[in-house]
């Protein structure tokens, strides 16, 4: 395969990951039953009335062949442009397109030609399907390490979502700093993935099996922090977290100690600087979402409550598509409301993933779309 040139003008070329990876999704497996782990396989967290809804409308052929962890919906997505890192068959594409509707527009992108040929067979009858005059989705053929080179503008989408991908590629960070050069200024990177609770052997992560299960290729969730923030993000919000097992026994046997984890998180394109602690209130006009909005597993904002946030959860609600959202306290406000000593915003996702299975699951995704004509301008 030819060689590309990606941000910085490196040349990106198909490694032998890429190769194994393409052959375990394109040719191994052909259906969920075929993983031989739950890593790919099980949300994390029950599925919202309004999404499973939009799931029912996407043809079963697309579902069939679909083999993400979790579920990647985040909130108010009416109008936003929306990038799918590692689309596949495209069933979050096709369940992206009703929620932002005939103006809003999303795009998969994916390495393995096979699942697009499979998600693009289906765009008229989704289209049909929606009642929408003309396609809001669309599948392009690339790298996720390399999305400029794919034709991705940059600075040209609100929202990128990724689900249990970025641990098939084998450099994380050009990852990061790829989707970080798409995003528009306040647009999030909002993503489930696969994470370990330390830094894999050599023999772990040469093993093609383990690789293609999204076990192989998992990231230290500690690196996670440092990576985003060597790229420019902010630094990850931990959302939901769910314990990974491994039923094989022969797989577990390699793995020996490490344990994995299950993990949403969302990272923003915002200004970086000392921002202070202030009040916020929401006013419960995200769809889904009117009485409580839960922002990450920290901060639960309750329509019309005044919320102390921290400096940082504070400057992505000013600069990001939630900013309608939310009433903040105007400048030069009391000592109460603002320079207060923020809350740490570092949270070990197998901690929460222990203390979420002892209160029971809760919602994964929140609301969507925002009862604003448009979240996305």
């Amino acid at each position: 395969m030819a060689d590309d040139k990606s941000a910085g003008g490196k040349v990106f070329s198909d490694s032998t990951i890429h190769v194994d990876v393409k052959d375990y999704y394109g040719k191994r497996v052909k259906k969920s039953s075929d993983l031989q782990t739950s890593a790919c396989k099980a949300p994390a967290q029950p599925i919202p009335p309004y999404i499973r809804q939009a799931l029912k409308k996407v043809h079963p052929e697309v579902i069939a062949r679909y083999y993400g962890c979790g579920l990647v919906v985040p909130e108010c997505l009416e109008g936003c442009r929306i990038l799918d890192l590692g689309s596949g068959t495209g069933r979050d594409c096709y369940m992206l397109s009703q929620l932002v509707g005939e103006r809003g527009h999303v795009t998969g992108i994916d390495m393995t030609e096979a699942q697009l040929e499979l998600a693009r067979t289906y765009v008229d009858y989704h289209m049909k399907e929606f009642g929408y005059k003309k396609p809001n989705v669309s599948f392009v053929q690339g790298y996720i390490e390399s999305l400029t080179d794919a034709s991705l503008e940059k600075n040209s989408f609100d929202i990128i979502i990724s689900n249990c991908v970025v641990n098939l590629s084998p450099d994380k960070k050009r990852v990061l700093a790829e989707a970080y050069s798409v995003l528009k200024d306040g647009g999030e990177l909002h993503f489930s993935d696969i994470y370990t609770s330390g830094r894999l052997t050599e023999k772990i992560k040469n093993h093609k099996v383990l690789w293609g299960e999204c076990l192989g290729g998992a990231l230290w969730w500690k690196d996670l922090l440092q990576l985003a923030d060597e790229v420019g993000f902010s630094a990850p919000r931990l959302v939901t977290a769910s314990i990974v097992t491994v039923d094989n026994k022969e797989l577990q046997d390699i793995l020996g100690d490490f344990k994995f984890v299950s993990a949403t998180y969302r990272l923003f394109k915002i200004p970086k600087g000392n921002a202070k602690a202030c009040q916020v209130m929401y006013n419960g006009d995200i769809t889904g979402a009117e009485d409580r909005f839960e922002f990450d597993c920290q901060y639960t904002f309750k329509a019309n409550e005044e919320v102390e946030v921290d400096g940082e959860v504070a400057a992505i609600l000013t600069h990001s598509r939630f900013a309608g959202d939310f009433t903040f306290q105007p400048p030069g406000g009391s000592d109460k409301s603002c320079g207060v000593k923020p809350k740490a915003g570092i949270v070990d996702p197998f901690e929460l993933a222990l203390q979420s299975g002892k209160q029971g699951p809760s919602s994964a995704t929140g609301g969507c779309c925002s009862t604003r004509s448009d979240c996305c301008k």
